[in-house]
């Protein structure tokens, strides 16, 4: 996440923030369907309307990096030096995506996902948007780009291959193998 630069911009940072992780510790300690927003809001000591103009949802609380981790990936496209591949920067990426997933301090955060149906629905719905920003990120940055079904087909089993990795006994060799597959369907697409 970008640091605010202005006192304004910080305090609205730290107000997110700190409803972020009101939320995150009511849910874990109650259950997640035990915890309305109004308990997020008076715990954390803001307006209901506060609440909401920092978040969108209730689910939107649990993923609070959700827009940060979408623009890391459009970024591992667009940023990457004109020499690295596409598919390098975004195994790079998808490796730290997948470490901070993994973390033992993440681990009862994907519990209550996993086992939560409305955020369940909703990460899968995020990551069909990241799929695709990052199918347009792929069209945008090919001189010769294969056809956005490809560019669609290959995000989707980047971004997919995060959820695959989180849940292996060894994350980062499952990204490797999982990246090893997605650079054979995409020297299949580029050839075609």
């Amino acid at each position: 996440m970008t640091v605010p630069t202005g006192r304004r911009e910080r305090k609205k940072a730290a107000t997110r923030q700190k409803i972020a992780d009101t939320a995150l510790a009511l849910f874990l300690e109650r259950g997640y369907d035990e915890v309305g927003i109004r308990d997020v809001a008076a715990e954390a000591d803001v307006a209901v309307t506060t609440l909401f103009s920092h978040f969108a949802s209730k689910e939107a609380l649990v993923f609070e990096q959700d827009e940060d981790f979408e623009q890391a990936l459009v970024r591992a496209v667009t940023d990457r030096s004109p020499d690295q591949p596409l598919l390098s920067a975004l195994r790079r990426e998808i490796h730290a995506i997948v470490r901070h997933c993994a973390s033992p301090d993440a681990a009862p955060i994907w519990q209550m996902i996993d086992r939560t149906p409305a955020l369940r629905e909703y990460e899968t719905a995020m990551r069909l948007r990241y799929a695709e920003s990052l199918a347009a990120a792929i069209a945008a940055g090919l001189d010769q780009a294969p056809t956005m079904t490809a560019c669609r087909a290959i995000a989707r089993f980047v971004i997919d291959a995060h959820p695959l990795a989180r849940e292996a006994p060894d994350p980062e060799a499952a990204v490797d193998e999982i990246f090893s597959m997605i650079e054979a369907a995409w020297a299949v697409a580029r050839s075609a």
